[in-house]
């Protein structure tokens, strides 16, 4: 399972607005936002680029934390 910090979430809006952005990449499954902890949780089906993953991330408004 692959996992990402997330920064900038505030609430359950927040979490459902990562979770559809991860959700809608090629190769992320069962993903799982927890907003206590900040991180997002994903499965891979193949390869998926960090990157990708990253600007699905900045572009809905939120950080990814290194």
């Amino acid at each position: 399972m692959a996992q990402v910090k997330v920064g900038g979430m505030s609430c359950g809006h927040c979490v459902a607005s990562v979770t559809k952005a991860l959700e809608a990449l090629d190769g992320v499954k069962n993903v799982n936002v927890t907003l206590e902890t900040g991180i997002a949780e994903y499965d891979e089906e193949k390869p998926v680029d960090p990157g990708a993953v990253k600007d699905a991330v900045t572009k809905i408004g939120f950080e990814v934390k290194e």
